[in-house]
């Protein structure tokens, strides 16, 4: 039984994840600040679910994370699924500490202790480290700075770990997932997003990218368009471009 561990497990794509998972038969164990979302699931899919509350910023989060896997049994996947998303043209500086606190101070804490723990338990086959990062990622988005930044620092560090696996000789596959706009508490109600996807569309893509163990998986085909050929835009006229969009404001 493969054994998957989900930080961001209380809502959107992590929770809905973490149920698919446990429906079809694996061991996994799911963290979030919130106990009550994550006691709910467990109640839902006890036989297959253990959880631990782990806040990604807090200087326990590495001796929780440790504690959920010896209660899961081991791990073979570790998805990093927990995130924080602002708005914020107005450049406030707590708004922004807060959000590089848990996208990418948070990444490192999770990320290093799982790469210590696939290559202290010297695995026969492969772990697998996977995390959502963002197509926010691969462009400085403006009205979003430290989200598009902390995301695009996700994408690195993925890399820079996959270089340092494979100079160590340490049996881990990497897989960055990078999602276009779906509707999860990410999003703000009423108003309608460019290409959005719902969770029920886009969770089995992401769960088909972690099981095929996929490098990197942007969701959806759309996105892949959508990506490419802003990846193409000089800085110059990017740089012009005005984008527009809602406050957004999650935390798992």
């Amino acid at each position: 039984m493969k054994r998957i561990v989900i930080i961001g497990a209380s809502s959107g794509l992590g929770r809905r994840i973490s149920e698919d998972f446990a429906r079809i038969g694996l061991r996994v164990g799911i963290a979030a600040r919130r106990e009550p979302q994550l006691k709910a699931i467990y109640e839902r899919y006890p036989e297959s679910v253990v959880y631990r509350t782990i806040d990604v910023t807090a200087p326990d989060a590495v001796e929780r994370f440790y504690d959920l896997i010896e209660a899961n049994g081991g791990m073979d996947i570790l998805l990093l699924a927990s995130g924080t998303g602002h708005i914020n043209p107005q450049l406030d500086v707590a708004t922004d500490v807060t959000t590089v606190e848990t996208n990418a101070v948070g990444t490192v804490r999770i990320l290093d202790a799982a790469y210590r723990y696939f290559r202290d338990t010297a695995n026969d086959t492969p772990g697998q480290i996977a995390v959502i990062t963002s197509l926010a990622g691969t462009k400085g988005i403006g009205i979003a700075a430290s989200y598009s930044a902390s995301k695009r620092f996700q994408s690195t560090y993925i890399d820079a770990l996959d270089q340092l696996a494979h100079q160590e000789h340490v049996n881990i596959r990497f897989t960055d997932i990078r999602p276009g706009f779906i509707r999860t508490p990410l999003l703000k109600e009423g108003r309608n997003y460019p290409l959005e996807m719902a969770i029920s569309y886009a969770a089995p893509l992401i769960e088909k990218a972690i099981l095929r163990r996929k490098r990197v998986a942007v969701i959806d085909s759309r996105w892949r368009i959508v990506s490419g050929l802003w990846r193409m835009i000089p800085q110059c006229v990017w740089s012009r471009i005005a984008l527009e969009l809602k406050d957004s404001d999650n935390k798992s």
